[in-house]
């Protein structure tokens, strides 16, 4: 076992910049949850925000830890990991959430954390430290998880126009308000439950690093709340830019199409949670909003901003990855010099 001990408040720095990124991912992934009720005007920027960070807070008493245990030992080995190599992914994940957050594209914080994670791992002890199953299971989620979530969505438009086939718009459109709040109030569970862990899978593996677990590798309860109220209150600080891009730029909603997308990327993310696999809410819904247009008429999907979407996805894990390696090349350097 690789370890490297360093002093106390140095672990307490390297928390704190691990809820600072959980802070981040709820800034820049909250278009992921409210994206489409703010954009069929269901609920104002405000109540959507207040209402995304209850739900991500929810998501505590809900689900277990499984995807926390996935990140903290199933991308990198565990018993490799230093401090160094938490500064950074930390960083490189940090750095590119930035970026896409200042630009308004909407890319996936999860990704970006994988991405950074391997980069410092591999900088440290080879390519003999990376996981491969787990990453294996992480990356075919890219693609996986907006097919799946197109397909869901297209499912479930395709269902309830037949349940309500001989409604009138009104009625319809009246039941389907009701629905699309509750259908983004799981999605916003769904996202507490899978983004909010793999920050607590980061702090774990710090902690068991610095031989500061008692027993089994496992997510303290701290850790826990930690990253829930840190993720929450990003989510609180909004991100407008993304919102626009998500909820208005890829194709036009309404309350009907906003419940199909939020209630396929629920279902996907529930899923997914259960059983461990770290996937992208953002590409999840982004998928979710492609498969409701595409429902109506494959010309009310903007396929050039998707098409953007798409690479901005591919690039994510190797540019943090990128990022991390250097990163972390910098606090050995900076760890020497001291």
């Amino acid at each position: 076992m690789d370890h490297v001990i360093v002093a106390l408040p140095l672990v307490i720095a390297l928390v704190a910049l691990a809820l600072a990124f959980d802070f981040i991912n709820g800034l820049h992934d909250a278009a992921n949850s409210i994206a489409t009720v703010v954009s069929t005007k269901l609920l104002t920027p405000v109540q959507a925000v207040l209402f995304a960070a209850f739900f991500n807070f929810a998501a505590y008493w809900m689900f277990g830890l499984k995807v926390a245990e996935t990140v903290g030992k199933g991308i990198i080995d565990k018993d490799v990991v230093t401090p160094h190599v938490i500064f950074g992914a930390l960083v490189g994940a940090m750095a590119w959430n930035v970026f896409t957050w200042v630009k308004g594209i909407p890319s996936s914080s999860s990704h970006a954390l994988v991405g950074g994670l391997v980069g410092s791992g591999v900088m440290h002890a080879g390519t003999n430290a990376v996981v491969w199953s787990g990453i294996i299971k992480t990356t075919s989620f890219i693609a996986l998880a907006p097919l799946l979530g197109m397909m869901a969505a297209m499912m479930l438009m395709m269902i309830t126009s037949w349940i309500f086939m001989k409604a009138t718009a009104k009625s319809a459109e009246g039941v389907f308000k009701k629905l699309h709040i509750l259908s983004s109030a799981a999605y916003s569970i769904g996202h507490g439950a899978n983004d909010a862990q793999k920050t607590m899978g980061i702090i774990t593996v710090l902690l068991y690093s610095q031989g500061l677990l008692k027993g089994d590798f496992a997510v303290p309860g701290w850790v826990v709340i930690g990253c829930y109220v840190a993720m929450g209150l990003g989510t609180l600080s909004g991100g407008w830019k993304i919102i626009e891009t998500m909820g208005s730029r890829i194709t036009k909603l309404s309350h009907h199409q906003g419940f199909c997308a939020s209630m396929g990327g629920s279902l996907l993310l529930f899923g997914a949670t259960a059983f461990g696999i770290p996937v992208s809410t953002t590409h999840t819904i982004t998928g979710c909003i492609m498969g409701v247009g595409a429902a109506k008429r494959t010309s009310a999907v903007r396929w050039g901003v998707a098409q953007r979407l798409v690479v901005a996805w591919l690039v994510t894990i190797p540019a943090a990855a990128l990022v991390g390696a250097a990163f972390y090349e910098i606090a050995v350097l900076i760890d020497r010099a001291l």
